[in-house]
């Protein structure tokens, strides 16, 4: 029975080459001159840590993070910006999740959209990943294309396509 895999993953390679671009450029620029700027990726927990002097070079800074991202071919819709928190003295430090896998609620308005849809195609949920089964390619390529219109608020990609 064919089928295929919808999952929500990063290449870590590129988000790493997408950092080291950042903290480059960071260091590079004039309105970055003389400041006490750290940016860093924890590849283990998948979190990026920023810590600056002020709001505006925060916000800078993640602008940067999302062109080289952008530019790096790495969708920045998986990044998960939480608040800030002030750290010792003026400092201001941030901490930037980094999504990887479907959550079950998403899973689940995934599975129910494919079932409310009445194509000949099943949804089951597989840890962090939908698995999709149907008799015909076409039911399974319609499926992709209903998923992909229905813009769930983070990057998915199909895999796994199997007769």
């Amino acid at each position: 029975m064919p089928s295929f895999d919808i999952v929500s993953k990063i290449d870590q390679q590129k988000l790493d080459n997408a950092i080291n671009v950042a903290r480059k450029e960071i260091s590079t620029r004039y309105d970055f001159h003389d400041s006490k700027t750290e940016l860093e990726l924890d590849k283990k927990e998948l979190m990026i840590h920023i810590v600056t002097e002020n709001d505006m070079r925060m916000k800078s800074i993640q602008d940067i993070i999302i062109a080289r991202m952008v530019k790096q071919g790495v969708d920045p819709g998986s990044l998960d910006f939480g608040k800030e928190l002030y750290a010792a003295g003026n400092m201001v430090k941030k901490d930037i999740k980094v999504k990887e896998g479907i959550d079950k609620e998403t899973a689940k308005k995934i599975v129910k959209m494919i079932k409310d849809s009445g194509m000949k195609v099943q949804g089951s949920i597989m840890d962090d990943q939908v698995r999709v089964q149907g008799k015909k390619l076409d039911d399974l390529q319609r499926a992709i294309s209903m998923v992909k219109a229905a813009n769930i608020g983070m990057p998915l990609q199909y895999i796994n396509f199997r007769n």
